[in-house]
């Protein structure tokens, strides 16, 4: 049997030596070598550890002088001791300080909402608040879409004349959708007795009146004529002419028929500049081929005041003069019936 064992007399020494034993005596005692020197050399390591801490203290107290001297006159400004300890100090002072001050940053100010998957609450309530409000316009916007191309279309004259308003259903009678309830004698006796109160007295029965502001017939209004002249195109509804042209000379100002407010006053290809004014009575007025237009929507316009100048503005038009037009629930009517334009 063969053991390697490392050198007797020095350990660190990378040499074998080979021993041949032949009994079993020496095999004993050649055990007993090999954990002697296992023993030995896991002190001299154990030393050697010892002997490197006590030189990394020995480092760590080494005292340093800090001098600072000036470069030109080489004189000694200020000088202080330091260790390496203290400098770990330091250092490690000024991180957990850096490190505080920037978490007090992140926790109190806004620059948290800068942190990935950090959420903030304010932004996502405020976020379903403009949601709803963009709803609520866009509905709004879809309703003025909806109003402002009906007026286009009454502008333009791209409307339809020859229906007729439908007539509202009438709810099913109360007759139809009587409950069978059993009526009580107490009943009974009360509906008898005012029955014959009823038949005892000849007073007429109470009528009702209707407070409402009526409206007055159209031959009963006064309209200002927009311009004098004379009637070159009368109203032609088979023809999508709903109003009458009117030839006046260049720079007359167009006057409203009546009071009341603009609602559209805009430019349109077909047109031209158009003003148009909402009057009481459900009667609207449209003026088109103006050459300016002096009025804004939103205006109060009294009935003669002057809302654009004539002109010869659109692609309907062959000269210069008014196109005026007179809407009475929604639908056209003759100005020449209402309007003296001489």
């Amino acid at each position: 049997m063969i053991i390697v064992v490392t050198d007797q007399f020095n350990p660190k020494i990378d040499t074998f030596k080979c021993i041949q034993l032949e009994s079993l005596w020496e095999l004993g005692k050649s055990t007993n070598f090999v954990a002697f020197y296992k023993k030995r050399n896991y002190m001299a390591d154990n030393k050697e550890n010892s002997n490197r801490w006590e030189n990394w203290k020995a480092k760590l107290a080494t005292t340093y002088r800090l001098v600072i001297i000036n470069d030109d006159s080489f004189e000694e400004v200020n000088n202080t001791k330091l260790t390496l300890a203290n400098l770990y100090t330091i250092g490690s002072s000024i991180f957990v300080a850096v490190a505080f001050l920037v978490l007090l940053l992140i926790i109190f100010t806004p620059l948290k909402q800068f942190i990935p998957g950090y959420g903030n609450f304010n932004a996502e309530q405020k976020a379903e608040q403009l949601e709803l409000q963009i709803d609520a316009l866009e509905t709004e916007v879809a309703s003025y879409k909806l109003w402002s191309e009906g007026i286009k279309n009454i502008m333009i004259g791209n409307v339809d004349t020859t229906g007729s308003i439908g007539q509202t259903e009438m709810p099913v009678s109360i007759e139809d959708r009587k409950l069978n309830v059993d009526k009580i004698p107490e009943d009974q006796d009360l509906r008898i007795s005012i029955d014959s109160l009823d038949e005892e007295s000849n007073e007429p029965a109470p009528t009702v009146v209707n407070l409402a502001a009526k409206e007055k017939p159209l031959e009963q209004l006064f309209f200002t004529p927009p311009v004098s002249g004379s009637v070159t195109l009368p109203f032609s509804p088979d023809k999508n002419h709903y109003g009458v042209d009117i030839t006046s000379p260049k720079n007359t100002p167009v006057k409203s028929v009546m009071s009341g407010f603009v609602i559209s006053s805009d430019w349109t290809l077909e047109t031209g500049n158009t003003i148009c004014i909402q009057h009481p009575d459900n009667l609207v007025s449209f003026y088109k081929h103006n050459s300016v237009l002096l009025k804004k929507v939103g205006d109060l316009v009294n009935a003669g005041e002057a809302i654009a100048i004539i002109g010869n503005t659109g692609e309907h038009t062959t000269g210069p003069h008014l196109h005026f037009e007179l809407w009475h629930k929604g639908k056209p009517i003759d100005p020449w019936d209402y309007v003296n334009f001489n």
